[in-house]
């Protein structure tokens, strides 16, 4: 007797590297529940590893910041060629490019289901640049266009984007699906006791200034100055595909006038918090849930954050950690300066951390929200 065919699934992600920081623990899960998984995205140094998960892989070339219309029309021409061959029964694409490109292939290549997960809004949506202002307008028209239909279901990490989203007549309420970040492994990033020492603050981010990089420096550069005991890192390298992007010419700056120590890429994360006391993200950048804060709370860390959509989704103003205000460099400093000097209450803020990983942002829990996603689809 004929076995089942299996569902084909393919995602579409920008970068090799994002899709196993991101998404792995979820094609994996998907491929256990006896999905075929397909990974098209471009490939520089995790191709091995996505292949090692037992997941098929289609390398492919998307450029992020691209403006050669030529370019761009032979990539939708390659993309469009893959969706055809493959035929999935179900493609999921991830972050702002894809979700354009995939919807517009998908439909001229009549895949009959799609998932589109936006990981916050990004910069195209959070920057006040002229630039930016002008691109938002075709962008939201092509939303408009593309993200409906019965068999589409967009994923969105926050209450805010989902507010935006919907009020913006992008998207109806009854397709949106609300999965708060891309989870975290609670295995991986287990409690650990605080270190002895000089208390240290560690900001976990690409390095980006729309990240808050500039504030945390400013912020600890305004703390040695008040003479506050304390160590400030940094851990990230630039994305030279951002416009936001930091050089690596002011991140040695910084570093070699003593205000901070930045580290670059680094895959110990996990050990790095550990020897931390604080974590750090005054980010504006336009986030999700930025997987660096789950990271942070399941590792126990108290956080100072910004108020701002993604970030308080993660902390508990007062409860896990500590929100100050966009941009506002002096209340970052003295949000700081409070848990440098109350190790008692970092504590408490870390433990409450760890319990909001475990009930709310384990990496399990996303995936099988997503899978029913899925499976909402397959059925209808």
């Amino acid at each position: 007797m004929l076995g089942v065919r299996k569902k084909k699934l393919l995602f579409f992600v920008a970068e090799d590297w994002y899709f196993c920081s991101h998404r792995l623990p979820l094609g994996v899960a998907a491929r256990e529940a006896d999905y075929e998984v397909t990974v098209v995205t471009r490939v520089r140094e995790h191709g091995e590893q996505i292949l090692e998960a037992g997941l098929r892989l289609i390398p492919i070339e998307l450029e992020r910041r691209s403006a050669n219309p030529l370019a761009e029309i032979r990539f939708l021409f390659q993309l469009w060629k893959i969706y055809r061959q493959e035929q999935p029964d179900l493609v999921h694409h991830v972050s702002l490019k894809p979700v354009l490109y995939g919807s517009l292939v998908a439909m001229l290549a009549g895949v009959p289901r799609v998932v589109n997960a936006m990981a916050g809004m990004g910069i195209l949506f959070s920057s006040t640049s002229l630039k930016a202002r002008v691109l938002r307008v075709p962008v939201l028209v092509a939303f408009r266009v593309l993200l409906g239909g019965g068999r589409k279901r967009m994923i969105l990490q926050n209450p805010d984007n989902v507010a935006e989203m919907v009020g913006a007549r992008i998207v109806s309420l009854e397709r949106v699906r609300l999965i708060k970040g891309a989870g975290v492994n609670l295995a991986e990033y287990a409690l650990r006791p605080e270190p002895d020492g000089v208390p240290r603050i560690v900001l976990v981010a690409r390095m980006l200034w729309d990240k808050g990089v500039g504030d945390f420096v400013a912020a600890a550069r305004l703390l040695r100055q008040q003479g506050v005991s304390a160590e400030f890192l940094l851990v990230g390298e630039p994305d030279d595909a951002n416009p936001a992007t930091i050089s690596t010419a002011q991140l040695q700056s910084w570093q070699d006038d003593g205000v901070v120590q930045w580290l670059g890429r680094r895959s110990d994360v996990p050990a790095i918090l550990a020897s931390c006391h604080i974590a750090c993200l005054p980010s504006y950048y336009g986030e999700g849930v930025p997987k660096s804060l789950l990271e942070a709370a399941a590792c126990g860390r108290a956080i100072v954050t910004t108020d701002a959509p993604g970030c308080r989704e993660v902390v508990r103003d007062g409860e896990n950690g500590l929100l100050v205000p966009v941009k506002d460099v002096v209340a970052l400093a003295g949000a700081i300066k409070v848990l440098v000097e109350d190790p008692a209450l970092r504590v408490r803020m870390g433990a409450a951390g760890r319990r909001l990983a475990e009930a709310e942002f384990s990496v399990e829990s996303v995936a099988q929200q997503t899978l029913q996603v899925y499976a909402e689809l397959l059925e209808a």
